[in-house]
This record gives C-alpha cells, structure tokens and sequence, in this order.
C-alpha cells in the first residue's frame, strides 16, 4: 500500500508524521519511505541514513543541427514552454525550460533536432535501519521537479508500507507526488492558514480520486474550525498531535516522536491499521 503525506502549505508537520510513521512501522511489516520533496528533501535529518547509490536523472532536450536546418520555425511555434526559438537563420534552445516531450523533433521535417540527455538531479538510494529510504534532489536553478519526483516514484517497491513524503502546497510536483497512491493523509494546523490551505489540498486529493484522512498537528482545543470543516466535509481526522513544547524540542534534536515517547509508537501503528482500514473501504465503495 502507497500512502502519500502531504500538506497544503510548508511548515505543518508533514515530514515529522511520514518519518515517525516509518520508523514506528519498521518493526512490524516492510516499510519503505519515499522522499518527493526534491526541492528541499529533509526525512533524512531525522534518520540514520546509508546511502548506498544514486542515480542521476535526465530529461531528453533538443539539440540543433543548424546545417540541416532550414529556419521553417515549426519547432518554436509547438513548443509550449518557449524552450526553443528562431532567431533569424539559428534556433536557440533554452534546455532549463524544456519539460522533454519531443514535440519539436517531431515535427522537424529536415532531421536537425535530435535529443540529448540534461540532468535535472539525482535520486539517492540507501537505508535507514529496518527502512528503505530514497529521496530526491533538484539541481541548483532547474524549476522542473515533477520529473524528478517521478524518477523518486519509481523506486517504490513491494514493500507493504510505502510512505511518500509529497511536497507541500498544491502544485504539480506535488499532484506527481499524489497521483496513484491508495491514500493521502493530509497533515494541516489549527489556524487559519492552515484550515485555508487544507481547502485547496482537499480539492486537490478529491480531483485525483485518492481517499484521504487529515492529521491535526500541534493540536489547540481553542480552534476548532478544522476538526469542524472535516467533520462537514466527511473526511475523517485520524490522529491530533498536541502543541507542546517538548514535542518542538524533540524535533529541534533531530528526534522523533515515537523514539523519545514510547505512548506514540502504538499511535502511528494505530494511524497505519486505520488507513489500512479506510482503503478497504474506498476499495468496496467503488467496486459496488
């Protein structure tokens, strides 16, 4: 089973719940965690990792034989990213633009465009403990992370918990991050940005036809405006994480919850055997 956590805005939580909910996880089934957020990977500062290899990834960009080419400009008007312009007799590429989907080669009559491999980043392979770890990692000044959260994907494995730690916010590297999981648990705070986010990531889980469930960290019984927005929205929030200061200690010691109090290690076993649950369910609603 594939869980994407994720979250509307930065800041909430999401990687403290993925990491905790693996390492309490690893003692009890295969686990593996997946981290997409390639532009500002952090689940291995709470881990012991071992990187063990890593593989760059590439997108295919168009190179240009200006000696075959006659300056038609079918290229430039295909292109959709503005990667490749005519300017007078030469075709300039702009191959930190491109998103490598071969449109212009297609459509070249005269055989100038081919393609060659760009790096993008880097994916890093290892192991933390008992955990299957791989986490992604952007090349300075490349804004294409959706490939790379893809190459990230692909190292899933059949482990029977796969965590993927998502991007936060609702943009697409985050839908590639989302996309064909079996379960989106959303982590949000009680305030109002954090309920104004939620909106938007809920919006966006229930476009991608993924059930959800929410965990409310930094819990404050004195707004309870996203416990009352899921309860209205029918989304079922699974764990409350108290505001306590010990708990942002732990954190700022590079500690997780379930390693420092023993009470929370059965509570994300819990938090997994609830999705579980909650999965069946999806599964029987749609096939009836």
């Amino acid at each position: 089973m594939i869980v994407a956590v994720a979250s509307g805005k930065g800041g909430t939580g999401k990687t403290t719940v993925a990491t905790n909910l693996a390492l309490a996880l690893q003692n009890k089934l295969p686990v593996q965690l997946l981290d997409c957020d390639v532009e500002e990977p952090n689940a291995h500062l709470f881990l012991h990792l071992d990187i063990t290899c890593e593989e760059a990834v590439t997108l295919p960009v168009p190179e240009v034989d200006n000696d075959k080419c006659d300056g038609c400009g079918k290229c430039s008007e295909i292109c959709a990213f503005n990667a490749i312009a005519v300017a007078g007799d030469k075709v300039i590429t702009f191959p930190e633009m491109c998103h490598g989907c071969g449109a212009c080669a297609l459509v070249c009559h005269t055989g100038a465009i081919t393609e060659k491999p760009h790096r993008i980043g880097v994916v890093e392979i290892g192991n933390a403990g008992r955990i299957v770890f791989a986490h992604g990692r952007v090349d300075i000044g490349t804004p294409l992370a959706p490939p790379l959260v893809r190459a990230v994907k692909k190292h899933a494995s059949d482990s029977e918990a796969v965590i993927i730690d998502a991007p936060p916010g609702t943009s697409c590297p985050v839908v590639a991050a989302v996309k064909d999981t079996d379960f989106c648990l959303l982590v949000t705070e009680p305030t109002p940005f954090g309920l104004h986010d939620l909106k938007l990531a809920v919006g966006m889980v229930r476009e991608l036809k993924v059930p959800m469930g929410v965990v409310i960290n930094r819990y404050n019984e004195d707004y309870t405006e996203v416990s009352e927005y899921c309860r209205q929205e029918k989304i079922p929030v699974l764990m409350t994480i108290p505001f306590a200061r010990q708990y942002a200690e732990t954190y700022a010691r590079g500690r997780c919850l379930v390693q420092d109090y023993q009470e929370w290690l059965p509570a994300f076993i819990d938090l997994w055997y609830n999705i579980e649950r909650l999965v069946q369910q999806h599964a029987r609603a749609i096939s009836n």
